[in-house]
């Protein structure tokens, strides 16, 4: 890990503020609550809301001391839960962790710039309403592509359509199948969403900084350099 550590003479800015938001089963929000669990010098989870009140998420969330909250798809669109973001949980970086609905323009408008989302391919293919988990694999596979992985972006207006921050790959077996291919990219996900919103929080390049994070314990060619 990057020395964290500031001259003596400068305050130490304290942790920025992560909210998660996540529909499932929640194993990328767990790695990001491990990751910046306390002390983390750069980030803090402050909380997490799921639209599903049976997602695993806020089970983990709950374990960890991590807040939650539930909300319905008319809460979500009136903008009862921007109002909820913003006053109780006022966080200075959104990250979708398996979160599944479209983002109101007006929470788009308010987070500019400071909300993250994870893909589990790489777009822009295969990116788009309805594609999410077992779909995107399966019409991966459907496409013979030779490889596949994931896209960690901004979000905008549009389902997967945000400014690009990081890509990694993992290759496509002939004998996968939808699940083989999901569970070598869900470990793509793993080990690389909390080192790319660590980066978002230093103002550092994502890529640079899991390179430097991870050195050789990685495939030269897995992480992609972005234009």
């Amino acid at each position: 890990m990057a020395d964290s550590a500031l001259p003596s003479s400068a305050p130490a800015a304290p942790p920025r503020r992560i909210l998660l938001l996540a529909s499932g089963g929640g194993s990328n929000a767990q790695r990001l609550m491990t990751h910046f669990a306390p002390p983390h010098p750069v980030g803090q989870i402050i909380g997490l809301l799921s639209n599903t009140a049976s997602a695993g998420a806020l089970n983990l969330a709950s374990q960890a001391g991590v807040p939650t909250a539930t909300f319905t798809r008319e809460a979500w669109r009136d903008g009862i839960v921007q109002q909820l973001i913003e006053t109780s949980f006022r966080p200075d970086l959104i990250v979708l962790a398996g979160f599944l609905w479209l983002v109101p323009p007006a929470l788009v408008a308010a987070y500019s710039g400071r909300i993250v989302n994870i893909h589990p391919s790489l777009l822009p293919k295969f990116g788009g309403k309805g594609m999410h988990g077992q779909h995107v694999h399966e019409a991966v596979l459907a496409a013979h592509e030779a490889e596949s992985g994931i896209t960690i972006h901004l979000v905008n207006e549009q389902y997967d359509d945000g400014a690009v921050l990081f890509q990694a790959r993992c290759p496509v077996a002939p004998t996968d199948t939808a699940e083989t291919l999901a569970r070598r990219v869900l470990a793509l996900e793993h080990r690389y969403l909390p080192l790319v919103v660590e980066a978002v929080l230093r103002g550092m390049n994502p890529a640079a900084f899991a390179r430097q994070v991870l050195r050789d314990t990685i495939p030269v060619d897995e992480i992609i350099d972005l234009p």
